[in-house]
């Protein structure tokens, strides 16, 4: 089905619409703005996807178990000097 909107453009969005129909890209300015709301879309729900991802992985990583800070610090200066002796690089 399709809809008929009213839609305003400023001078650069038209003109840009214009050249796409003109450069062969786009039959119409219609188009144009339909593969670009197609896009918006997609994008929109690729993002929501990430974001749900994100949400849930920052939950399970909340649950988790944590390191005290003392052993925390204990295991990075362990990890950069075994990495350092490895690179032959004087800590």
């Amino acid at each position: 089905m399709t809809v008929k909107l009213s839609i305003s453009l400023t001078d650069q969005q038209a003109d840009y619409a214009r050249r796409q129909v003109e450069e062969g890209r786009f039959p119409s300015t219609s188009a144009v703005i339909q593969q670009a709301l197609e896009t918006k879309r997609r994008e929109d729900e690729e993002y929501a996807e990430w974001k749900a991802e994100f949400v849930a992985m920052m939950r399970r990583r909340a649950e988790g178990t944590f390191l005290p800070a003392d052993e925390f610090r204990s295991r990075v200066e362990a990890m950069l000097s075994e990495e350092a002796r490895r690179l032959g690089v004087d800590g």
